[in-house]
């Protein structure tokens, strides 16, 4: 169960970033497409085969019209509540080897809170709920943790500092984010997040540095390489929600923490190579074939990679994964 998180991206491809100041640019088509990151984990999951539903808050706009037409048809079972406030939007700048950077127009207001009616039919049969880090969503906590569902979330990035998302990241079993976020604080970050709250593991993802594995057990964050792309790197946007979609299918089926993460890579990886927004989605045999072909002879688990106390820096500087 995906809670939170659609919305609209419109996507303008430009020649490097940052952009330079000038007064206008002449650019490629600009396209649209239904996107963000609830709707990214719910298409990723039902693409590899979990049953999946999708609570959120639309408009009744031309933008919550992409996001319910984007969704038909893929499984997700999407049912959406419609805010006065319309449909979130963003605009990404793209450049040509995938980094973006996104403009977010989250536009719900502090006050929105979602009906107990309308979330609980589907966490009572639920066995694991994702909760985007939309406002309304914090508000779910309190019955997930009566009903003993493990949950999820995604902080993006977050610098461990600000408020919005200390919640989010304390009441959650498994926590993501970007390494971007915290820069070279990142591992603290990772066991701040350990230390203070419930979760069984932190993963923070670098980009093309991979991710970042932390749990109880560890006394240092653990390196998981990043996967190779099948096919050249065109649009980073998407790849953190991939990331996610391939983590949960492991963890769903049953593999440890480290088999898990490098799920993630792989999913991460095919998700750059196709143009806009959750416009790849690799499927459970595809990501299971992908994960045999990287292992090669040895065992299925991730080789992973002790690394220094604190994530390096140039690791940080690597594009997201994350939206």
């Amino acid at each position: 169960m995906v809670v939170g998180g659609s919305g609209v991206d419109t996507i303008v491809r430009v020649g490097a970033l940052p952009v330079p100041h000038a007064d206008s640019y002449a650019v490629p088509p600009v396209r649209e497409w239904a996107g963000h990151t609830g709707t990214g984990v719910a298409l990723g999951c039902a693409a590899l085969g979990l049953s999946t539903a999708f609570v959120d808050f639309i408009g009744a706009d031309h933008e919550g019209e992409l996001v319910k037409e984007r969704l038909r048809g893929t499984g997700v079972d999407f049912d959406p509540m419609i805010s006065p406030h319309g449909t979130r939007r963003a605009v990404n700048l793209v450049s040509p080897d995938g980094r973006r950077t996104s403009f977010y127009d989250g536009r719900d207001p502090l006050d929105l809170r979602m009906p107990a009616e309308h979330y609980l039919p589907y966490l009572r049969r639920t066995r694991h709920v994702h909760l985007s880090i939309m406002h309304f969503a914090r508000f779910l906590y309190d019955d997930i943790r009566e009903l003993g569902v493990p949950v999820s979330t995604d902080l993006h990035d977050w610098d461990g500092l600000a408020d919005h998302h200390r919640e989010f990241a304390l009441r959650s079993d498994l926590v993501f984010l970007s390494a971007a976020g915290a820069g070279e604080r990142i591992a603290s970050v990772m066991r701040e997040i350990l230390r203070e709250g419930r979760a069984e593991a932190v993963i923070a993802t670098a980009g093309a540095g991979g991710a970042y594995l932390l749990t109880p057990d560890d006394s240092t964050p653990r390196h998981v390489p990043a996967a190779v792309p099948s096919a050249p790197v065109v649009d980073s946007n998407g790849a953190g929600d991939a990331f996610v979609c391939g983590f949960l299918h492991g963890r769903l089926a049953g593999r440890d923490l480290e088999e898990c993460a490098r799920l993630g890579t792989l999913a991460g990886a095919h998700a750059c190579t196709s143009e806009g927004t959750h416009t790849a989605l690799i499927s459970a045999d595809e990501l299971l074939a992908a994960d045999a072909e990287e292992a090669g002879d040895e065992p299925a688990a991730v080789r992973s990679v002790r690394e220094p106390a604190e994530v390096p820096a140039a690791e940080t500087r690597a594009p997201s994964l994350t939206p």
